[in-house]
C-alpha cells in the first residue's frame, strides 16, 4: 500500500521511519566492534630487548621475560664469530649474530618458555673464555 505522498505506508517518503533506526543501531554496533576486531589481530608490543655485554657474563643469571629478547654486545669481537650450548633448548633459542647488507644483528636468545637453562657461549676467534651462565625466562607483564 502507499501513502497520498507515493511513500510506503509507514515510511514516509519512501525513507525513514522503523527500519532506518534498526539499521543506525546495527552500524553503531559494528563501528563500536571493528575497533576491538582489528585490535585482536595486532601483534602483541614489543618490549626493549635485555641487554648485556659479553664480558660480563660469566656466573651471572640473565632474567627476561617471555615478550622480551636477550640482545648480547659482543664489543670489538664480530657479531657473527658467537656459538652457545643451551642445556634445555625448550627455554631459549640462540640466535646466531650476523651481518646483513652492512647492518650488524648481535648474538641473542629468544625466551621460549618459563624457566630456568644454563649458557656456554664460545667464541670461534678465540677472543674469550667460554662463558657460562644461566637464563631465567619469567611471564611476560602484561
Amino acid at each position: 500500500m502507499t501513502s497520498k505522498s507515493g511513500g510506503v505506508r509507514g515510511i514516509p517518503g519512501g525513507r525513514g521511519g522503523v527500519h532506518t533506526g534498526r539499521m543506525r543501531r546495527i552500524l553503531a554496533a559494528i563501528a563500536l566492534a571493528a575497533p576491538l576486531a582489528l585490535a585482536a589481530c595486532a601483534p602483541p608490543p614489543v618490549r626493549e630487548p635485555v641487554t648485556v655485554t659479553a664480558n660480563d657474563l660469566q656466573g651471572e643469571t640473565v632474567r627476561v621475560a617471555l615478550d622480551q629478547i636477550i640482545a648480547i654486545n659482543t664489543g670489538d669481537l664480530a657479531v657473527d664469530s658467537y656459538s652457545a650450548e643451551v642445556d634445555d633448548p625448550s627455554i631459549a633459542r640462540f640466535e646466531q649474530g650476523r651481518i646483513d647488507g652492512g647492518t650488524e644483528y648481535n648474538p641473542g636468545f629468544t625466551p621460549l618458555k618459563v624457566g630456568s637453562t644454563e649458557v656456554t657461549l664460545t667464541n670461534e676467534q678465540g677472543g674469550i673464555q667460554p662463558l657460562q651462565f644461566t637464563i631465567e625466562v619469567v611471564e611476560a607483564q602484561g
